[in-house]
């Protein structure tokens, strides 16, 4: 997974899978969806991310362990 953004578009990207790109949807104003050729979600592009995302140039990465007891 890779999370990129440019400030000379102001566009956030997350790029799940390095899959082909087989269709795009807007699915909300500025909100891109990405899809594979099996319709699974490959990339979200956000549109004016500066005025859609609180920092979009910081990022906070949390991984969850299931199974544990007391961790979340």
């Amino acid at each position: 997974m890779r999370v990129i953004y440019d400030t000379a578009t102001d566009t956030l990207s997350i790029i799940l899978s390095d899959q082909i790109v087989a269709e795009s949807d807007e699915e909300k104003p500025g909100v891109i969806l990405d899809f594979d050729a099996g319709g699974n979600v490959v990339a979200m592009e956000i549109l004016d991310a500066s005025r859609r995302v609180d920092q979009p140039t910081q990022m906070v990465y949390e991984l969850m362990q299931t199974g544990t007891s007391g961790n979340r």
